[in-house]
């Protein structure tokens, strides 16, 4: 397990799913992050989908001291060292390229980068990557998919992310080559924009508990 992997397991900690946010409205950001690590879901992804994601990062990182934030939807080196010097404690992508590998590389930041075929998993596990995201996980073939893997690919983990639910999440937890499972089923868009962290507080601890295998 390479040291950059050890990393970004003791940052998830055992934490089952990881939210995936699109923060809309800035305003949002805080207090959402709060609930969520009220209910037990610490470590989250905030998304560079929208024009005030990187803001939104430096405030939950200044507010929420309990929140351990990352940055998603990140494309190309620019974004990686934009995440970064926002103060992103670990970076997601959709993909893998070795433009973002070699910016991973020189970054005490560790990155999770998509991966789905064989190649891709193999690029990365060159590149010393053993944690890999599998997005989009349902449409790609999902569990089954995953499980087929095991084998052939023993030593490579993955969080699995696209189309994950409260109803299959578990499906995806079972698996000996699953650390966890990202999703926005947590933070629904309409609870959001209601501001309803209670709510949007009981899914987390919901999802908090569900266990691997």
């Amino acid at each position: 397990m390479s040291s950059k992997t050890e990393k970004l397991l003791s940052l998830l900690d055992g934490q089952p799913v990881i939210p995936v946010l699109k923060i809309d409205d800035l305003a949002t950001a805080v207090p959402l992050a709060r609930a969520l690590a009220q209910g037990g879901l610490r470590a989250i992804e905030i998304t560079l989908r929208t024009p005030t994601a990187l803001e939104a990062i430096r405030r939950v990182i200044g507010e929420v001291e309990e929140a351990i934030v990352g940055a998603g939807t990140i494309l190309d080196p620019r974004q990686f060292e934009q995440a970064a010097e926002a103060g992103s404690q670990f970076i997601v992508s959709p993909g893998v390229t070795r433009e973002l590998l070699a910016a991973a590389d020189g970054s005490p930041v560790p990155l999770l980068p998509g991966a789905i075929t064989p190649g891709e998993i193999m690029m990365a596990r060159d590149a010393g990557l053993d944690f890999l995201k599998f997005f989009p996980a349902e449409q790609a073939g999902g569990a089954s998919f995953l499980k087929a893997l095991a084998s052939p690919l023993a030593e490579i983990r993955f969080c699995p992310t696209g189309g994950v639910t409260a109803a299959n999440a578990p499906s995806y937890l079972a698996l000996p080559n699953v650390v966890c499972v990202g999703g926005s089923w947590v933070a629904p868009d309409s609870m959001v924009k209601a501001g309803d962290w209670a709510s949007i507080e009981a899914l987390a601890r919901e999802a908090a508990g569900l266990r691997k295998g």
